[in-house]
């Protein structure tokens, strides 16, 4: 379950994130990390550990490459 409050913290940082950061950044799929933290965080006891596995282990890679590529974009500016 470490690997879910995980999640959830990224969800509520991309939550946080101001409106032209993800205008200027819409290859972040700023809403489905969002609707992730708020499935895992209001449907607790209908969690499927095996979709948030996949969702780790199939798209995690991605959009920290991604995050990677923002951050070094808005610090070239």
């Amino acid at each position: 379950m470490g690997l879910v409050k995980c999640v959830e913290i990224i969800g509520e940082a991309a939550a946080r994130m101001g409106k032209e950061t993800k205008e200027r950044n819409p290859q972040i799929p700023w809403a489905q990390i969002i609707a992730m933290r708020n499935r895992l965080v209001h449907l607790y006891f209908d969690i499927d550990l095996d979709q948030v596995w996949k969702g780790l282990t199939e798209d995690l890679p991605a959009l920290v490459t991604q995050l990677q590529e923002m951050l070094e974009k808005g610090s070239s500016k």
